[in-house]
Formats: structure tokens, C-alpha cells, sequence
């Protein structure tokens, strides 16, 4: 069996983004392979931790996965203040005479954007509206390698590093059951210190906000990293709970046209016709098929717009995320208008300080938070979606009365359809098929 095979066999996707079907990602050439180790989100900690406490498994992973490819050139992207994680990934590079680069990064957000990423470590820009693989690069990240070293010796993806943080008791870095519920997660960090809270699931920038009495239905999947434990009356949960009926007539009667959220913008900087104080002036006057409206379907969703940039508190990420559902409802696609794309000569000057973020946000208070160690916890009862990737939903291979072991295989991708192969987290008896598989241990049974 070849790597892409023990990699589609053991469901690997993309850890932290989307959840791109690993196999597939993998399976071309490229010039460049890329390493996202700049843990892009604030407050996150767990790609740190796998780089400090995981070193040998992630080069080797890194070296098969750039072999596979072609890669003429292998980066590993960390931010330069990384100290303990440059000092072991160089002694394992090193003892290793591993063809292995590391490349160092600024400590601004959102160095970890693909796109962005890209245009660091190479000085290519990305086709706007494309992928890196236009640009002869190909972009993974940490927690993805570790995942490939896992494949490699035959074990699936049944479990997740979480950093839980915030509002809770003991903020911890934990290992997971896939399909274990928020609630479990918050609950082993010591539970809320407040009655009132929401939990954003991901970072603080573009993380989904869920709320408390949700938080015993939702899950962690192979895409999730962060549990983020807030008040309800915290800043960022107001700004994402405004209805769009009143962001979109603040944008009408507020917008001052000053453009920086243009110019602060990630994608604009690196050259792609992204200007969202254009959408924001048109929101007023032009309907949805409009010309201009097209420019927010390239829009990455990092919030530095809406979170950092914006004078008058608007919304220009959560307008544009309207516009995209509304404009591929009707069909309508980014077409590129095939002129060069000419990085801005100012965006050295306009990369936006992590730190200076954070306080912006309101979460200074939470950088102090120590998570340096992972706390494996266990689940006696899971629930694992059968589509956690982009692509087609898994078909379920078990039964309701079914008693399946950890590891086991019991949803599965068809030949030739995108995808990724599920496995059980935990050994137990099936439950529910559905959306999900529902597996619970039965009492004085051991996995």
C-alpha cells in the first residue's frame, strides 16, 4: 500500500482548515512544499505543542509528504518567536540532515492564511480566486503531518488536539475522542467561571459561535482546535450576533468611505481585486448581481476589517459572507479580470501585530493563560459526523446495534467521489445512524 493509500484508508484531511481530503491534496507535483506552523489564530496553542512535543513524527511526516509531491523545496513556516519550537525542530533537522527549511514569520495575523503564506515563504502571488497550486506550491499544515505520521503506521484519525481557553477554570490543551461533545471538553478544563457565556469553536477571528445550552450537541471534528469559553456581552459575540437586516442598513447609513478596510485588507495587499469599501458603498444602492458585489467571493473571512479596521464598528466580513451565499444561490461566480496582480507597496507596513490585536478584541487577559501540556481524557459516549471535509458525506458501514471497536472503519468514501474515510473513536456499541454515528460504551465494558 502506497502513502496516498494508508492516507485515504485513515480519513486524513486537512486539520485546520476546511478539511480538503488529504489523499487527493497530494496527489500532484509541485516546486514548493509549505508547512503552515504559524498557529494563525490568537491564543492558540495546540500546533505549538506539536511542534515542541512531536518533533521527530512531524519531520519525518513533512519529508514523505515532500518526497510524494516533488518538492524541489520543503518549508516548515513558524513565527520567529517560537523559541522553544525553532530550538527542537532545528536539532531534529539537523540530526536528521533533513532537506527541511525553516522559514521565519513575522508575528502578525493572518500569517497563516494560505494565500498570504504563500506569497511569504515564495514572493508568488496566488491567482485570485485560486489555489496555491497555480502558484507551484502546496500548502499543509502541522497538525496534518502528524496525522500522516499516524497513517503511516496504519492508525487512523480518531482523536484531536484542543485548546480549551477563556472563561473556564483550567484553560488545558486536551486529546479528544472525535465526536466528544464541547461540553465534555469544557467541563475537563474546570467548566465556565460565568453562568452566561458562549463558546466560540475555532479561533477569535473567524471561529463559529455557539450558544451554552448548544454546547451538548455540538462536537469536535478533525477540522477543530479551539474551544473559546466567552460572556455573552463579550465584544466579539455582539458583533456576530447582529441580524444581517441591521449590518446591512448600518452599512447603508454609516460607511464613511475611508477605506481602511481596503487597505488593511490580507488578499488586497498581496494583489487580488478584493476592496471591500467598494461592497460596502454599493450595499446601498446596487443589487445583488451587481459587478462589484463579485469581489466578496474572494474574501478569506480573517475579520481584520470588521474586528480591527473599521472606524464606525461595521461589518464588511459579515456583509461579504452574506453576498457569497446570495450570489452562489443565482450561480454566480469570481472571474478573475486577468490583469496582473501587483502586490501593494505598502504591506510590509500594514501587516497587523498579533498582540495589538488581541487587545483590540478584548482578550489580552487570556494570553496569560498556561497550556504548555496535553490532558488525554476519555468519552463514554460519541458523536461522529459522517461529513467533516469538503466533498460528499461518508456512507455509513455499521448498524444501530452494531458494536464496533476503536479505530474500525464505519464510514467510508466510494472510488472515485470526493471525501474521507470515518472511524470509530471509541469502542462501544452504535446507537444512532444518521447525519452521524452515535457510539456508546456499555457499562463494565473496557475498549
Amino acid at each position: 500500500m502506497n502513502l496516498l493509500e494508508k492516507i485515504k484508508d485513515a480519513g486524513v484531511i486537512g486539520a485546520g482548515g476546511a478539511g480538503f481530503p488529504t489523499h487527493i491534496k497530494l496527489k500532484c507535483k509541485v516546486e514548493v512544499l509549505i508547512i503552515n506552523g504559524a498557529e494563525c489564530e490568537p491564543l492558540l496553542k495546540t500546533d505549538q505543542y506539536l511542534m515542541r512535543e512531536r518533533t521527530e513524527e512531524l519531520v519525518e511526516a513533512i519529508e514523505m509528504a515532500g518526497k510524494e509531491v516533488g518538492a524541489e523545496k520543503i518549508y516548515l513556516a513558524v513565527k520567529k518567536k517560537y523559541g522553544k519550537e525553532i530550538e527542537a525542530l532545528k536539532s531534529t533537522i539537523a540530526r536528521r540532515d533533513s532537506p527541511i527549511q525553516l522559514f521565519f514569520l513575522d508575528n502578525f495575523f493572518p500569517a497563516g492564511d494560505e494565500q498570504v503564506l504563500v506569497y511569504e515563504v515564495t514572493g508568488r502571488t496566488v491567482p485570485p480566486g485560486g489555489i496555491p497550486l497555480q502558484s507551484k506550491a502546496l500548502v499543509s499544515n502541522v497538525g496534518t503531518m502528524i496525522n500522516i505520521y499516524e497513517a503511516l503506521q496504519g492508525k487512523p484519525v480518531t482523536h484531536k488536539y484542543i485548546a480549551v481557553l477563556g472563561e473556564v477554570k483550567d484553560p488545558k490543551l486536551l486529546k479528544v475522542p472525535v465526536g466528544t461533545s464541547a461540553a465534555r471538553c469544557i467541563a475537563a478544563a474546570g467548566g465556565p467561571l460565568t453562568e452566561d457565556y458562549c463558546v466560540i469553536m475555532g479561533g477569535p477571528m473567524m471561529g463559529q459561535i455557539i450558544d451554552d445550552v448548544d454546547i451538548h450537541h455540538k462536537v469536535i471534528k478533525k477540522t477543530d482546535s479551539a474551544l473559546i469559553v466567552l460572556d455573552k456581552d463579550h465584544y466579539i459575540v455582539k458583533r456576530n450576533r447582529t441580524p444581517m437586516a441591521h449590518i446591512i442598513n448600518q452599512s447603508k447609513s454609516a460607511c464613511i468611505q475611508c477605506r481602511f478596510c481596503t487597505d488593511l485588507c490580507p488578499r488586497y495587499l498581496i494583489g487580488h481585486p478584493l476592496r471591500p469599501h467598494k461592497i460596502m458603498g454599493a450595499i446601498a444602492t446596487k443589487t445583488i448581481e451587481d459587478e462589484a458585489f463579485r469581489e466578496a467571493l474572494i474574501c478569506c473571512d480573517c475579520g481584520i476589517c470588521e474586528l480591527y479596521a473599521c472606524p464606525m464598528g461595521l461589518s464588511p466580513r459579515l456583509v461579504n459572507g452574506y453576498l457569497k451565499g446570495e450570489l452562489r444561490k443565482r450561480g454566480i461566480a469570481f472571474h478573475s479580470p486577468g490583469t496582473a496582480v501587483i502586490p501593494s507597496e505598502s504591506r510590509d507596513y500594514r501587516k497587523i501585530p498579533v498582540n495589538r490585536l488581541i487587545a483590540r478584541i478584548g482578550l489580552e487577559k487570556y494570553t496569560y493563560q498556561m497550556v504548555d501540556s496535553v490532558e488525554e481524557i476519555q468519552a463514554d459516549q460519541v458523536s461522529i459526523p459522517l461529513r467533516q471535509h469538503i466533498g460528499v458525506a461518508a456512507e455509513a458501514m455499521v448498524a444501530v446495534g452494531d458494536w464496533v471497536e476503536r479505530g474500525q472503519c464505519i464510514g467510508k468514501i466510494e472510488d472515485g467521489k470526493l471525501g474521507a474515510n470515518i472511524h470509530a473513536s471509541i469502542g462501544g456499541r452504535v446507537t444512532a445512524v444518521g447525519q452521524a454515528i452515535d457510539i456508546k460504551q456499555e457499562e463494565g465494558v473496557m475498549e
